[in-house]
């Protein structure tokens, strides 16, 4: 059993209420059926994520890191210190790999803000 430090008494889950939970999936699960695929948990597609990162060859500190994990080895929890502008170059780095192997023609950089990407998937 998980207790707190301070009064030694069991601490208090931090689940959601399913209500919540719903809430979020939701537009998730809405995305996939207009684009016509698969249930694929949003925890499945961090699972992904990941895996796809290592084929850039990317280092596994900026991964983790890109993930929102913490740090694990004593190097990286005091020694290891990344810019954003390092951790966004990585990222636009697994991007650009994973829409090559998707054949997702890879829109143009700029710097206008959001913009939308037409898919050839569906018509």
């Amino acid at each position: 059993m998980v207790r707190c430090r301070e009064e030694n008494q069991p601490a208090r889950s931090k689940r959601l209420p399913a209500r919540a939970v719903a809430a979020l999936w939701q537009p998730h699960e809405d995305a996939l059926q207009v684009a016509g695929l698969p249930h694929l948990s949003l925890h499945g597609l961090r699972r992904l994520f990941g895996t796809l990162a290592h084929w850039t060859e990317a280092p596994v500190g900026v991964v983790a890191q890109i993930m929102g994990h913490k740090p694990s080895a004593i190097a990286e929890k005091h020694y290891r210190r990344r810019h954003l502008d390092l951790l966004r170059m990585w990222h636009a780095r697994i991007e650009a790999w994973i829409l090559e192997q998707a054949g997702i023609e890879q829109p143009e950089e700029s710097t206008s803000g959001l913009r939308l990407v037409k898919s050839s998937a569906r018509t």
